[in-house]
Order: C-alpha cells, then sequence, then structure tokens
C-alpha cells in the first residue's frame, strides 16, 4: 500500500497523518501479529481498515478481526466509497471511537 495505495487509502492517511484527529499519532501498514493493519494508533489500540470490494463476505476478515479484539485491538472498516464521499463522517467516526470517555 505504501508505494501504490488507492484513492480511499490516500485519502484516509490524509485524514489520519501528521496527528490531525486530536494529536493521536497513526502509522500505516503496520505489521500485528501475522496480519498488517493498514492504521494504527498505539496509544488508543485502534486499527482503522479501507476496504474495497474484495471484503464484501470475506469469512477471513471475520477470523483476523476476531484474532486482533482477543488481543486487545479495535478494528473499524470503512469502504472505500463511503471514505471518498464522506471523508468528514469517516474522521468524526474515527475521531469519536478514539475518545476514551464512555
Amino acid at each position: 500500500m505504501r508505494r501504490d495505495p488507492t484513492q480511499a487509502e490516500r485519502q484516509l492517511w490524509y485524514i489520519l497523518r501528521s496527528r490531525r484527529l486530536a494529536g493521536f499519532k497513526f502509522r500505516r501498514q503496520v505489521p500485528v501479529g501475522t496480519y498488517i493493519a493498514d492504521f494504527l494508533c498505539f496509544e488508543t489500540r485502534l486499527i482503522v481498515e479501507a476496504d474495497g470490494g474484495q471484503h464484501v463476505d470475506a469469512a477471513s476478515d471475520a477470523i483476523r478481526t476476531a484474532w486482533l479484539a482477543t488481543n486487545g485491538f479495535r478494528v473499524l472498516r470503512f469502504w472505500n466509497a463511503e471514505i471518498l464521499g464522506n471523508p468528514t463522517g469517516v474522521g468524526d467516526a474515527i475521531l469519536a471511537a478514539l475518545d476514551p470517555s464512555p
């Protein structure tokens, strides 16, 4: 992804990079166990994924998400169309997930 990101991944990285969301630091393409997280905030253990059409009904995504949850990570998934069509809403949803208050 780093060399040839999709348009949605570029848009999502624009939202997340440089501590733009309330000062939280995100990294991209981070190894977590045997998986690679699209974007990860270590401080809050929040993983943000950009999903394209290949993820429709992907049983492997459910297994991956379960493993990540078991190991203390939360996963937010956004469809590419959602990222491109509503970047402000996506950013707001991520910011809400970063908020430590219940």
